[in-house]
């Protein structure tokens, strides 16, 4: 994998893992915007038609607090790179 995602941290992992980064043999993409931004989501095991579809990712960090949701969707140019679209209640 390359250094630079080697050194990012991978979305819903521990806060207290002392090797939050992501895995080898995984699938990752990376989140750009938004909430989440930088964090990188193993997407492991799905298919390209569930990735052009995008995800809802919970986090307490986005517009509506706690329950709330960020919403992102591959890019186009570049489907490694997953852009914010907004959060959702």
């Amino acid at each position: 994998m390359d250094e630079q995602i080697m050194r990012k941290r991978v979305y819903g992992g521990d806060h207290d893992d002392p090797d939050p980064g992501p895995r080898p043999g995984r699938s990752y993409v990376e989140l750009v915007g938004g909430p989440l931004d930088g964090l990188l989501l193993d997407v492991t095991g799905r298919t390209a038609e569930q990735l052009r579809e995008g995800v809802s990712l919970p986090t307490e960090l986005g517009r509506y607090g706690a329950g709330g949701r960020a919403l992102y969707e591959a890019r186009d140019d570049d489907p490694t790179l997953f852009d914010w679209d907004g959060d959702s209640p």
